[in-house]
């Protein structure tokens, strides 16, 4: 690789982000800030700048780009990358029911005289469950400890529910739901409602966050003992 030197002092360097790539050159000697600001200047309208990036070596000894190492600094011919470390914010977008599924949580009836709203959120829920039988969207449905606190509300029509499952954890992202869940791999959106907002809703939508769903929270089915807990 060291027939890469060029006369005054500069070094070639393939540059690549995403699906672009440029040949370019910057000084001998030159290290990680250099290198950002590089590829900043060529592709810098392409890069969301709030992002983390880290720069890769192509090596011919692994056949791959591996991360630069720390004090890196340019002596020959090199292929470099920018790699975005955080994944994409997702877009939420207009619901496919085909890549769907909603997940009702704990609309149970030990709830009814403590939960805000109660009233209003269930009659909302009925036209969820009504909407996903008609659009043959599949829904999960988990039960707060239904020995103590009840099954979920006659007012709730379940037929045809996928799953109906009990639980005793905050979250519905449980071995039964993500069994469930499996069982549909074109789903990439969530509709998440049931109750409490700041408990059980919010501990499900960062599991479902964190496992690349999109979550829709239907805020007019979700509801907690306090407005205080619900609008937080």
């Amino acid at each position: 690789m060291a027939d890469g030197h060029s006369h005054n002092n500069h070094v070639p360097v393939l540059l690549s982000f995403s699906a672009f790539s440029r040949p370019s050159s910057v000084p001998v000697g030159s290290g990680y800030e250099v290198l950002i600001q590089k590829f900043l200047s060529i592709y810098g309208r392409q890069i969301d700048l709030h992002r983390k990036f880290m720069i890769q070596l192509y090596s011919d000894e692994w056949a791959q780009y591996i991360d630069l190492p720390k004090g890196f600094l340019i002596s020959e011919k090199c292929k470099l990358r920018f790699v975005p470390l955080e994944t994409d914010v997702t877009v939420l977008g207009n619901l496919i029911p085909a890549t769907t599924v909603f997940f009702c949580c704990d609309m149970q009836e030990r709830f009814r005289p403590a939960i805000k709203y109660f009233g209003d959120i269930i009659s909302v829920g009925q036209r969820l469950l009504q909407g996903a039988r008609i659009l043959g969207i599949p829904v999960i449905v988990s039960e707060q400890y239904p020995k103590g606190l009840g099954s979920t509300v006659q007012e709730m029509d379940l037929t045809g529910a996928r799953l109906v499952f009990p639980k005793t954890k905050f979250s519905m992202v449980l071995p039964e739901a993500e069994a469930a869940l499996a069982d549909l791999p074109g789903v990439r959106s969530v509709v998440l409602f049931g109750v409490e907002t700041h408990v059980c809703i919010q501990q499900t939508a960062l599991d479902l966050l964190a496992r690349g769903f999109e979550v829709h929270m239907v805020a007019d089915s979700t509801s907690s003992r306090s407005m205080m807990d619900r609008m937080l």
